[in-house]
């Protein structure tokens, strides 16, 4: 058996790499110290791509500088990672299975497949553009921190702002940008932009710097620290709200200092440019109040004419004082609803309500706004609702109007918050004379509107069908039937469980049922006993497979023959020794990690009648960010890394726990409220003497 110190390969996520030189072998027994008191064989793979073994040797490059502590975030991810689905990697500590016969498994598994789950995989499969190139950037050992940021958040905003790929080659020092040739210039000014702020002002130009990504605002002086917070969290936040990359840049030449005003500049798209710029201008009000009104005409034309219809615009509307309160909402809860059932953008500033969008968005933002405070009246009824493509009635029965409401309008209100929809009673009875709030007694039913996209009213919809069939059973599933359909665009599906069914597939405070909906990116609830599945074809068999998966659980192993084909899977194998570390008591840690990271994951039988851990989800996730499969990927290997650091050290597990267990209690111990002081273990003792 081979020692770790001359292992071929690294792993590193779902992919391997050679080291170079012979020298490297020394440097990688730091990556592999968790390991050495294992005995570890490492199989070499052939890589498939080149560009991913580029990719994947980041890894080795973050181990030469280990000892900087100021890439440290990084070193974290060079630790040693088990090998995913069909790799040639055979771990044999514990196992007793022969060298051999691993190595003929992982090689026939391998060459019939590839690692469909891996970041480059799945980017490879999306139509590139034709112009899609690579460029580099050299920088410095300074300015690569600054751009990586903490965790890696800084690379991955420029990136989702750009659009564009972007790999940080530390040992190289060496930036790698990919994609389109308009993706690249931006990325690579926000690059230029992020290094700029380490050594002072950022210079930005309207002429120059405008790729059609660019919006460039006046900040009074006063405001400029309000808007900014503390250690710069104001515009952090408002960049991850929108989606956005904010600087303070240079004004004529110089930082603004001694002026009336600093200049903001904002990159983005149409949209998230105008949400992150209303945003500040809230902000700058509040501070120096009357200042919109100078610059109202400017930022009310700006951009129009733009969008994908070109439609794009802004109205406004005024209020007054006591209408700007109910406007806002608790917290400006009832302004984000409007904006996300709308799907314009809708702020207010000062007193002035803007609504910004394409003409068809901004008009239902105003409708909505309309019938809001309509409501202060008395009741609303919308004619012609049946021939809106934003609106879905549901028949409430008269009893169970208060518990759909809930007390002071909260039951409701939190349907809307979580599925960004406007909801309200219509009544066309009483608004014709009935009376205000005019109800019908035992029998009668009231209509419900719902309003907003597609999506977001059916999950609100069956989020109240289910509500009213516990309050009153039948109303909904009397008579319904099993339905599969095979449209590949938005529809829903239906089947019924068993009553231990329904409770499993449920779990505690519904927590099961939105693991399964999260992880399969489908609308998942349960109306009585029967289970409704809304999305597209893919997501739909999704989530079914998964419910047939965690049913089938209950009856003992499950057995996934193949995951080859799947792009929402990621397969990990988990030396024999650590398996009941990784999962816990009755599955507590998978759990947990399922619920940090919106994935579904079970130990499952492959056809060969090997047991590994499936994790999936319709989220990949991201090396850095949290949620998705990635982000699970990395938890599970920080557990099976600790338990081996346990055992190097001869440490028992509730010791290893307790010590290295990031935070995590251990189920298997006793709880010290549980536990018998030394003064009560004594009188027990005494009294069983007597």
């Amino acid at each position: 058996m081979l020692p770790v110190s001359s292992a071929a390969g690294v792993l590193r996520g779902s992919s391997l790499q050679r080291p170079r030189r012979v020298g490297q072998r020394a440097k990688l027994r730091a990556c592999f110290a968790v390991a050495n008191c294992r005995s570890l064989t490492f199989h070499s793979a052939q890589l498939a791509d080149e560009r991913h073994a580029r990719s994947s040797f980041k890894c080795s490059k973050s181990s030469q500088s280990a000892q900087s502590s100021k890439f440290a975030s990084i070193h974290s991810h060079c630790a040693y990672q088990f090998p995913r689905r069909g790799s040639e990697q055979a771990i044999m500590g514990g196992d007793d299975r022969s060298p051999s016969r691993g190595k003929d498994r992982s090689r026939s598994r391998d060459e019939k497949r590839k690692d469909s789950r891996s970041p480059s995989r799945s980017r490879s499969r999306n139509k590139k553009p034709e112009d899609h190139g690579v460029d580099t950037m050299k920088i410095t050992d300074d300015d690569a921190a600054f751009i990586l940021g903490k965790g890696g958040r800084t690379k991955e905003k420029i990136s989702k702002v750009s659009g564009a790929e972007i790999e940080l080659f530390e040992r190289d020092l060496i930036l790698e940008i990919r994609g389109s040739k308009l993706c690249r210039r931006r990325a690579k000014k926000y690059c230029k932009g992020v290094m700029d702020q380490r050594t002072g002002p950022v210079n930005v130009t309207q002429n120059d710097d405008d790729d059609d990504d660019l919006t460039m605002i006046n900040v009074p002086q006063e405001a400029v620290g309000f808007v900014t917070g503390r250690a710069g969290n104001f515009l952090r936040t408002i960049e991850e709200e929108w989606n956005t990359l904010m600087f303070f840049c240079e004004v004529d030449g110089s930082r603004g200092r001694g002026k009336d005003y600093e200049k903001l500049a904002i990159f983005g798209t149409v949209r998230a440019r105008r949400g992150a710029e209303l945003k500040v201008l809230s902000a700058v009000e509040t501070k120096v109040p009357g200042y919109f009104d100078k610059i109202r005409n400017e930022v009310v034309d700006r951009d129009k004419g733009k969008g994908e219809d070109g439609t794009w615009g802004t109205d406004t509307m005024t209020f007054q004082d006591d209408e700007l309160s109910y406007a806002l909402g608790k917290q400006g809860g009832t302004r984000k609803k409007l904006e996300k059932a709308s799907g314009a953008v809708v702020q207010y500033v000062g007193q002035v309500a803007l609504f910004s969008g394409e003409k068809h968005l901004r008009k239902k933002a105003k409708e909505y706004m309309k019938w809001l405070f309509d409501q202060l009246e008395g009741p609303v009824y919308v004619n012609g609702w049946e021939d809106r493509d934003d609106c879905t009635v549901v028949d409430v029965p008269s009893e169970c109007i208060g518990y759909v409401t809930g007390a002071r309008r909260a039951a409701l209100g939190n349907m809307e918050e979580e599925w960004g929809t406007l909801m309200f009673f219509m009544n066309k009875e009483a608004q014709n004379g009935g009376g205000k709030g005019a109800r019908g007694g035992r029998g009668t039913s009231e209509q419900l509107a719902i309003f907003g996209a597609r999506r977001s009213r059916r999950g609100a919809e069956l989020k109240i069908m289910s509500a009213v069939e516990t309050k009153s059973p039948g109303v909904f599933t009397r008579g319904v039937r099993e339905k599969f359909t095979d449209e590949r665009g938005f529809a829903t599906d239906r089947f019924v469980l068993k009553d231990d069914e329904l409770s499993y597939a449920l779990g505690k405070e519904g927590a099961t049922r939105k693991k399964l909906e999260l992880a399969s990116g489908s609308i998942l609830q349960y109306v009585g006993h029967v289970a409704f599945i809304a999305g597209d074809l893919k997501e739909r068999k999704r989530c079914k497979q998964f419910i047939d998966w965690l049913l089938a659980q209950r009856r003992g192993s499950v057995t996934v023959s193949d995951v080859a084909d799947r792009e929402d899977c990621t397969e990990m194998h988990i030396p024999e020794n650590c398996k009941g570390w990784v999962t816990g008591n009755r599955g507590s840690e998978l759990r947990r990690v399922e619920q940090a990271t919106g994935t579904f994951m079970f130990m499952a039988l492959d056809r060969h009648g090997e047991e590994r851990l499936l994790i999936f989800s319709a989220n990949s996730g991201s090396k850095t960010a949290d949620g998705g499969r990635m982000h699970a990927e990395r938890l599970i290997n920080e557990m099976v890394q600790e338990k081996l650091r346990g055992d190097s050290r001869g440490r028992s597990r509730s010791d290893s726990r307790r010590r290295g267990g990031g935070g995590r209690r251990d189920s298997r111990r006793r709880s010290n409220s549980r536990r018998r002081s030394p003064s009560r273990r004594r009188d027990s003792r005494s009294r069983s003497r007597r």
